[in-house]
């Protein structure tokens, strides 16, 4: 049991991470957010069957080879970078208390993405276009499953909106990143959604989530508290570095070539 306090809301909070247990197997609250995450994205991208000429039931298929590779994915990268916290298989197999990267998860499931949709002859970056904004959505609501296992959370700091983590009787108050981030893939979920209704050529959507996503985690990084390291250096934040470049180069290159076409 934690305790967590937001001061500004006169709000405080004792978080269990365990929800339930189940014939004495405990099932963690992160674990469940995280799936209610791709449940719902799923779900509500249903609406959309038929975009991009992309049937939701491929989606539906799909996401029973991506959405298993790219766990894997975001686990293997973090224990990579994290390799001195675990000293055997069972400490890397156990994830109950969280442990996966984003980016990692991302480029897994965009490799299982390319496999399947040149095996079925599908064009991967409608896929993508198709999925870019409800990925969006699943990071913001997967976020909240951080806040439930009190990590993912900022430097410290005396803004007013900051957040109290009291441990053995002391407080720290530190930015919650876990919400600036959660708020900030909501707003990019809705500006994709919105753009994907005058989509002006294949990638669009997925080149505008890269560049809304990396330059959204290249500000929030130097303010987490957790971030993997390679030497001295935030990895993720050289990671969103290079994508955020890499992307706008590819945006601005597609966007001059279709203004070409449309004069």
């Amino acid at each position: 049991m934690k305790t967590v306090t937001f001061p500004i809301l006169n709000l405080k909070l004792n978080i269990n991470p365990v929800a339930i247990k189940i014939l004495g197997i405990e099932i963690y609250w992160y674990g469940i957010i995280i799936v209610a995450s791709i449940l719902l994205a799923l779900f509500l991208s249903k609406k959309e069957n038929g975009k991009f000429n992309i049937k939701h039931e491929q989606i539906l298929n799909l996401s029973m080879l991506v959405i298993p590779i790219a766990f894997v994915g975001a686990r293997i990268y973090y224990v990579l970078f994290n390799l001195k916290e675990y000293t055997n298989l069972w400490e890397i197999l156990n994830i109950k208390d969280g442990g996966i990267a984003i980016y990692g998860g991302i480029l897994a499931g965009m490799v299982a993405l390319y496999f399947y949709c040149k095996k079925h002859k599908i064009n991967p970056l409608d896929v993508l276009d198709y999925l870019a904004p409800y990925l969006s959505l699943g990071q913001a609501i997967g976020r909240w499953g951080n806040f439930i296992n009190v990590e993912a959370y900022g430097i410290p700091t005396n803004l007013p909106w900051k957040m109290g983590i009291q441990e053995q009787g002391m407080t720290q108050y530190v930015h919650p990143t876990f919400l600036y981030e959660s708020i900030g893939t909501f707003l990019l979920f809705l500006v994709l959604q919105k753009i994907s209704k005058n989509r002006k050529f294949k990638g669009e959507i997925t080149y505008l989530y890269f560049i809304g996503y990396s330059l959204l985690r290249f500000l929030i990084e130097p303010l987490r508290a957790d971030s993997l390291l390679l030497k001295n250096y935030k990895i993720s934040q050289l990671v969103s570095a290079v994508l955020f470049v890499g992307f706008c180069t590819i945006m601005f290159k597609k966007t001059k070539k279709q203004n070409k076409i449309t004069k």
